[in-house]
């Protein structure tokens, strides 16, 4: 019985036509976080260290702006590495292999865009990727060429990052809950 459902889902089911989104050239998109409370779409750029704001129109993405994920006075070589938004879209995080730090910032609730909050230093080397719990109480890092997963507790008025613990792990590359 189910394999008639299979047939009759495969003879129905028709694509969408790929959409396309012309990034800036030489950013190198990496990962992107989706508004919890809006259509709004958050993308990392892990060459140019970016995160571009993309907001719909009718069903059509464009970019609204970008921002720099390093402090303004860091030249040293860097990379962006992961992005997440807090459950109630009021702060994004996104960490830098580099300058080894995950950057925080608030949401504006009416129009999308960021705010630099802090820049706090993952006690380690490499961030290759990190996560908030699911209660959004605390986000754990992993730095991979440390060997390290690193606690803080997050501050829900703030966005700011206190640092709790450290464990060593061998070459950590992702946090899942």
């Amino acid at each position: 019985m189910w394999f008639s459902t299979l047939d009759s889902l495969k003879t129905n089911f028709v694509p969408l036509q790929q959409a396309k989104l012309k990034m800036t050239d030489g950013a190198g998109p990496r990962h992107l976080a989706f508004h919890p409370k809006n259509t709004n779409i958050y993308v990392l750029n892990e060459l140019n260290n970016t995160i571009s704001l993309l907001n719909e129109k009718e069903g059509i993405y464009s970019i609204v702006s970008s921002i720099s994920i390093l402090p303004e006075n860091f030249i040293n070589f860097s990379k962006a590495a992961d992005i997440h938004i807090s459950k109630d879209g009021q702060f994004l995080y996104a960490s830098n292999r580099g300058h080894n730090s995950i950057v925080t910032f608030k949401v504006n609730a009416v129009n999308g865009t960021l705010e630099l909050i802090d820049f706090t230093s993952v006690k380690g080397e490499s961030p290759r990727n990190f996560n908030l719990t699911p209660d959004n109480r605390f986000l754990i890092v992993a730095n991979k060429d440390s060997n390290s997963i690193v606690c803080f507790q997050r501050n829900f008025k703030t966005g700011k990052l206190t640092f709790i613990s450290e464990i060593s792990a061998p070459t950590p590359v992702c946090i899942l809950f």
